[in-house]
This record gives structure tokens, sequence and C-alpha cells, in this order.
């Protein structure tokens, strides 16, 4: 079991800045990888941001050049450090951390979420 709590969302005006924090527990040997999802109002849930645990970090097209994904090992917890927002970034933003088993030979991916936090731009 992984548990993830998320804080730093917010409000804020278009071209502000806003970081989040995820911090993990539980079974933390079982997590490869860490990112950040978005679900806006009436929108699919995308992925934002993610980050491995070789530092290998992937960003959507929509954030690059603005949000940076990090990690700190020694507290378990994930960053996601936006600037430049933009009204379109508003959303709820989920911290996620997929883990991998083998169950019949076959691999099997479960997600871990945290609660959401808000982020919401005013333009």
């Amino acid at each position: 079991q992984v548990q993830l709590v998320e804080s730093g969302g917010g409000l804020v005006q278009a071209g502000g800045s806003l970081r989040l924090s995820c911090a993990a527990s539980g079974s933390i040997s079982s997590i490869s990888s860490m990112g950040w999802y978005r679900q806006g109002l009436g929108k699919q849930r995308e992925l934002v941001a993610s980050i491995t645990k070789y530092d290998n970090t992937y960003y959507t097209d929509d954030v690059k050049g603005r949000f940076t994904i990090s990690r700190d090992n020694a507290k378990n917890t994930i960053y996601l450090q936006m600037n430049s927002l933009k009204a379109e970034d508003t959303a709820v933003y989920y911290c996620n951390a997929p883990v991998y088993s083998i169950k019949g030979g076959d691999e099997v991916r479960h997600d871990y979420w945290g609660q959401g936090t808000q982020v919401t731009v005013s333009s």
C-alpha cells in the first residue's frame, strides 16, 4: 500500500507561480516513478509530468519550459514547480504513483492517487 498526500494548490493570477508537493508513505520501495496528473472541469485526466527514480523526466507539451518536476528522496516527496501559469492550467492536480506486480505471468499496474489539490489561475 502507498499513501500520497498533496499540498500547495491555491488561487494565483496569470503569470504567477505555485509549487505542489506530494509526500509518499507506505511501500515506498515498490515505487519506480511518480507523476502529476490534472483534470480540468469537463475534461479527462491528463498526465502533466513524471519523474523516475533515476530522475528521468517527462512533460506534456503544454507545460514544457514552465513546469519543473523534482524529487527529494530523503523526504519521499516530489514537487511540481509551476511558473508562468495560464488560465488553462486551472484544474485539480493529482499525485500519482504506479506500482507494478506480476500476476499469472502478466505485469499488472496498480495506480495510487493523492486526494487532489485545486489550482485556479485567474486571467
